[in-house]
C-alpha cells in the first residue's frame, strides 16, 4: 500500500478509471434494445386483441338493444345493467388512457407525443392513444409520475379505481369472484429477497417507460375482456328466469281422450322438470307401471273413465322419496269419423283438394272412402279429391272394425271456382307488387320473374304458370313470353332513373285447373 502512495496515478489513468465507473453504471441501468422492441410487439398484440374484443362486444350490445326494444319488460332491465357496465368500463379504460398519455408526455415531451400519435392515425382514433415512445428506456418518469412524494399519487388512485371496478364486476356475478380477483389483483407484492412492495411500486418503480405502457395496455385489455364476459352473462340472465323451477307438477298426456270401444287408451305420464339422473316410479291405483310412464288399458263400456295415481321421485334437497299425486280421465264412445280438409274449408273445381281422412283407433289401411261428384285417389297418406262440374261433393267413410265394415259418417262440401291470384315481381325471397319502390339492381337481377300467387299469408297455396306479359318502360310497350324479361327489356330498364316506372300489363297465367286468365297490372317505381 505504501508503494501505491509513492506512485500517484497519472491524469490519463484517473480519466480511464472514471470512464470505467460511468460505463459500469450505464451497463447496470441499460435495457436491451431487443427487450424494448419486444415490449412494442406485445403492446401491438394487446391492442389487436382489444379491438377484436371490442368488436364482439359491440355486436352483442347491438343485438341486446334490439331484444330490449322487442321485449322491454323481460330484456329492458338487463340491457340497462349492460349500459351501466359499459359506462363503468369506459370510465376506467379512458382513465388509464390518460395515465399512459401523461407518462408519454413526461418522457418525450408534448410535441413529440402528439406528432407520434398523428403519425399513427391510420391505426388509432383516440387522440391520446399512444402506441410508441422514443424514450422507452427512461426509468425515472414512471416513478416520478405515478409515485410522487406529494399528496397527489396517480398510481394509488389507479389502484383504487381498479379495486372499485373489480368489486363492481363481482357484484354483477359472484360466481366469477375468484376469476376477477386474479384478473385485477392489486395485493402487495413479495420480492425474491422477501421484501414487500405495494402494487403501484411493482408497476412503476424503476420501470422503463415503455414497459409501464405495456403493463397499462394489458390492464386495458383485461378490462375489455371482463366487459365482454359480463355482457354475455347479463344477456344470459334474460332467460335465466325461464329455467328456474320452484314447483313440481305431475302431468298426464293422453294420445286421445276419446276411445272407440274395443281399442286401447294410451297416455304419457310425466314429471315436470324431471332430473335425468334418476328414474321416477309411476303408480296407477296403487299398482306400479312401467318406468317410461306409459299407461295403457283396453277400453270397455261407454262413458267417462277416471283414474288416479302418483309419481314417486327422489328429492335432491332432502334426499328423501316424495310423491306427486295426479288424476285424469278419458271418454269411451261409439265409432265416429274425422274428416278434415288440410288446405281449405271448401273445395275448388279442377284442383286436387288435399284431405286427411282417418278414423280414431282404426289403421288407415282399414279405412274406405267413397266420393260422389268428384274423382278421388290416395297419395302419400292424403286423399286427393278433384271436383268436376258438380256444385257439391259428398265424402262417405267406412272402416273395418273386428273384421266387419262399419259406416263412420259422411260430409258434404260446396264446390267453387278457383279464385284469381295476384301478380308480383319476385326477386329472391322478396316480392314487389307496386306497394313499395323497388331498387333498380333488384329489377335487373337475373332471378327477377313475374310471379302469380295468393300471397304469403294465403291459406290456399296453388301453383300458377305465367305464360306471357307486356312491359311499359318509359312509354315503350314490349312483350315477353314466359315469366322473365327479354334482353331488350333489360337494356331499357338499365337506363331508368329513380322515380321512373315499369308497368307490367296483360299478365297471362295458367292455373292448376288448366284454365287461362289475365291478372291485374303491376306498377313498379324505382328508388
Amino acid at each position: 500500500m505504501g508503494g501505491a502512495k509513492n506512485c500517484p496515478e497519472t491524469p490519463r489513468q484517473r480519466m480511464i478509471g472514471m470512464m470505467y465507473l460511468v460505463l459500469t453504471a450505464m451497463l447496470a441501468l441499460n435495457v436491451s434494445t431487443d427487450i424494448l422492441n419486444a415490449f412494442k410487439q406485445v403492446d401491438k398484440s394487446l391492442h389487436t386483441t382489444m379491438e377484436t374484443t371490442e368488436a364482439r362486444s359491440a355486436i352483442m350490445m347491438h343485438d341486446f338493444r334490439l331484444d330490449s326494444i322487442d321485449n322491454p319488460e323481460k330484456n329492458g332491465p338487463w340491457y340497462i345493467k349492460t349500459l351501466e357496465l359499459r359506462a363503468a368500463t369506459d370510465s376506467l379504460y379512458y382513465y388509464i388512457q390518460d395515465f399512459k398519455y401523461d407518462i408519454a408526455v413526461a418522457t418525450d415531451g408534448q410535441k413529440t407525443v402528439d406528432a407520434q400519435i398523428k403519425s399513427d392515425s391510420a391505426i388509432i382514433t383516440n387522440p391520446k392513444d399512444i402506441r410508441s415512445l422514443k424514450g422507452s428506456d427512461n426509468r425515472d418518469v414512471p416513478s416520478h409520475y405515478a409515485l410522487p412524494d406529494g399528496d397527489k399519487k396517480p398510481g394509488l388512485e389507479l389502484k383504487h379505481r381498479i379495486e372499485a371496478y373489480r368489486e363492481y364486476l363481482i357484484g354483477l356475478d359472484t360466481t366469477r369472484a375468484q376469476e376477477f380477483t386474479l384478473m385485477f389483483n392489486t395485493d402487495t407484492v413479495t420480492l425474491e429477497d422477501g421484501d414487500k412492495i405495494t402494487w403501484e411500486e411493482s408497476m412503476f418503480h424503476d420501470m422503463p417507460a415503455g414497459a409501464s405502457l405495456v403493463l397499462l395496455t394489458k390492464l386495458q385489455n383485461d378490462i375489455r375482456n371482463a366487459e365482454n364476459i359480463m355482457i354475455q352473462h347479463l344477456r344470459r340472465q334474460t332467460d335465466a328466469g325461464d329455467l328456474r323451477v320452484n314447483k313440481l307438477n305431475a302431468y298426464v298426456i293422453p294420445n286421445s281422450r276419446y276411445v272407440i270401444r274395443g281399442s286401447k287408451y294410451s297416455a304419457q305420464i310425466i314429471l315436470a322438470a324431471i332430473d335425468s339422473t334418476q328414474t321416477p316410479e309411476y303408480y296407477i291405483e296403487g299398482q306400479r307401471i312401467n318406468d317410461n310412464g306409459i299407461y295403457e288399458v283396453t277400453a270397455a263400456g261407454i262413458g267417462t273413465k277416471k283414474y288416479s295415481g302418483w309419481i314417486s321421485y327422489l328429492n335432491p334437497a332432502s334426499n328423501q322419496m316424495e310423491r306427486l299425486p295426479f288424476e285424469s280421465e278419458y271418454s269411451v264412445g261409439e265409432p265416429a269419423v274425422t274428416i278434415s280438409n288440410t288446405e281449405m274449408t271448401i273445395m275448388y273445381r279442377g284442383y286436387d283438394n288435399k284431405f286427411s281422412i282417418s278414423v280414431p283407433g282404426v289403421s288407415n289401411d282399414k279405412v274406405r272412402v267413397s266420393v260422389s261428384g268428384a274423382s278421388a285417389h290416395q297419395q302419400g297418406g292424403l286423399w286427393l279429391i278433384k271436383p268436376g262440374d258438380a256444385n257439391q261433393v259428398t265424402i262417405t267413410v267406412s272402416a273395418e272394425i273386428d273384421g266387419k265394415m262399419q259406416s263412420m259418417g259422411s260430409q258434404v262440401y260446396a264446390v267453387k271456382p278457383m279464385p284469381k291470384p295476384g301478380a308480383s315481381l319476385k326477386v329472391g325471397d322478396n316480392e314487389y307488387n307496386g306497394e313499395k319502390a323497388i331498387p333498380r339492381s333488384a329489377l335487373m337481377s337475373a332471378n327477377s320473374v313475374v310471379h302469380a300467387s295468393y300471397g304469403k299469408d294465403a291459406t290456399l297455396n296453388l301453383k300458377f304458370t305465367v305464360t306471357s306479359f307486356k312491359a311499359n318502360i318509359n312509354g315503350m310497350i314490349t312483350s315477353a313470353t314466359g315469366n322473365k324479361f327479354t334482353r331488350d327489356q333489360m337494356d331499357r330498364i338499365s337506363k331508368l332513373k329513380p322515380g321512373n316506372q315499369v308497368v307490367l300489363t296483360d299478365i297471362r297465367v295458367k292455373g292448376p285447373d288448366g284454365k287461362d286468365m289475365i291478372l291485374s297490372p303491376i306498377a313498379l317505381t324505382l328508388n
